[in-house]
């Protein structure tokens, strides 16, 4: 209990308070209850669900009775299983973008690298310098959810200057911008669209995929639901999205096609699928200290490679996509 009023404090202070206005009346007309009643109830489901205030109605809980809820995995939840999963004295491989980049470089298929990488290597230079893109992109070794990245045209630095921009900048990283596989620059080109693979290792270290979801950018730069975009279920054994785009956001519609390119989005076939889940399944294994991991992966002409990897990866686009509960995925690991 004290733990549960711990974690309120902290969805307290956290809160985007015009978001939680915006559900709160949605769901007010949605169900026809008053906001006070939504408010008590979602206070009342922190403490008997461990979610957050706003994964009451992300999780669409006014609409749901007590069976439904307990199915859902909630931010509390989360970060008690993810530090079991992944403790602290060993995570720090999948916090650091740099360290993340240095223990999975064979997985990589696009150039990136740091201070040190730019000043012992001139060919990484020039490779990154001359890539077919035409375009950089700076990101700090522990930024998330697309913040802290900066996009610039590769012609505005030569070696010296590069090295110049990344030692008196904020940034940790340079990397090549990334171009996307046709299919899915086709179904959204404003961003590259990742794929997101949920993996867990069980009692014998086996690799289980927990979920694969294909995150789609809606006239945005980055792809992640928190900046409004969507994400939909890929069946993990065909690789093909098999049910409708959704946003985090209670108040939009789900998508059969994409609302902007008009591509449908039920039934792509996404890339390299079966390179894309080997690749998983083996770098899930480099490390077994750290047992559950969303990895971000992007799909190029020349197969999948990784972006990230997420020790604390989000329960939004895990379930959402779902459109359920799917907390008893998990509850083995614990036992």
């Amino acid at each position: 209990m004290f733990k549960r009023v711990l974690y309120l404090g902290y969805y307290i202070k956290k809160m985007d308070w015009k978001k939680f206005k915006l559900f709160l009346n949605h769901a007010s007309k949605q169900s026809g209850r008053n906001k006070i009643s939504l408010l008590f109830d979602a206070v009342f489901s922190v403490f008997k669900y461990n979610i957050s205030l706003l994964e009451y109605f992300q999780f669409r809980f006014f609409e749901k009775d007590e069976i439904q809820r307990k199915t859902w995995a909630g931010t509390g939840y989360m970060f008690e299983y993810q530090l079991k999963m992944n403790p602290k004295e060993t995570r720090s491989i999948l916090d650091d973008k740099t360290k993340f980049y240095r223990s999975y470089k064979e997985y990589f298929v696009h150039a990136v690298g740091d201070l040190t990488d730019l000043k012992q290597s001139p060919e990484l230079v020039q490779k990154l310098l001359q890539n077919p893109s035409g375009k950089l992109v700076f990101k700090v070794a522990d930024g998330n959810c697309g913040i802290d990245v900066l996009i610039k045209e590769a012609k505005e630095f030569d070696a010296k200057s590069l090295i110049d921009f990344l030692q008196t900048s904020q940034f940790d990283l340079v990397e090549e911008f990334i171009m996307q596989h046709p299919v899915l620059n086709n179904l959204s080109p404003s961003a590259v669209n990742t794929v997101r693979i949920f993996t867990q290792l069980d009692d014998k270290d086996e690799v289980v995929l927990l979920g694969c979801r294909q995150r789609i950018s809606v006239n945005s730069s980055v792809d992640n639901m928190a900046a409004g975009n969507m994400a939909a279920p890929i069946d993990e054994k065909t690789g093909i999205i098999n049910d409708v785009g959704v946003y985090s956001d209670i108040t939009k519609p789900m998508e059969k096609v994409h609302p902007i390119t008009g591509v449908a989005i039920v039934g792509l076939q996404v890339p390299f699928w079966n390179e894309t889940v080997t690749m998983v399944k083996k770098a899930a294994k480099e490390h077994p200290e750290n047992r559950s991991i969303g990895w971000d992966i992007v799909i190029t002409e020349n197969g999948p490679g990784f972006i990230e990897g997420n020790h604390d990866w989000c329960k939004l686009l895990w379930q959402l996509p779902a459109q359920k509960g799917l907390k008893s995925k998990l509850e083995p690991y614990l036992k």
